[in-house]
């Protein structure tokens, strides 16, 4: 069993920035893909970010040149750095491992 635990949401006022962290229970490395999603009151949840052992990575076009993940294999941790933030991205934000594992969530709520 996994747990993954996700930290760093809030409030936060349009154009700022967060850095969401998510840390897993055991070595995320043996997963291929981690990624974060994201879900906003009354809408299915989206992939936001992904990114492989390989270091490739895919964004929703939402989020492109605004958001950066990063997974840190050694410390069991991946992040979402979250730059120029939109009232539209207001959400609740998952951490996902190896499509199977979920996180709590964490808040983000982006003012005007």
């Amino acid at each position: 069993q996994v747990q993954l635990v996700e930290s760093g949401g809030g409030l936060v006022q349009a154009g700022g920035s967060l850095r969401l962290s998510c840390a897993a229970s055991i070595s995320i490395a043996r997963f291929n893909a981690v990624a974060w999603y994201r879900q906003a009151p009354g809408e299915q949840r989206e992939m936001v970010a992904r990114i492989t052992t390989g270091d490739a990575t895919n964004y929703a076009d939402s989020v492109k040149g605004r958001f950066t993940i990063v997974r840190d294999n050694a410390n069991k941790r991946v992040y979402l750095q979250m730059n120029s933030l939109k009232p539209d991205d207001t959400a609740v934000y998952y951490c996902n491992v190896g499509n199977t594992y979920w996180g709590q969530g964490t808040q983000v709520t982006v003012s005007s």
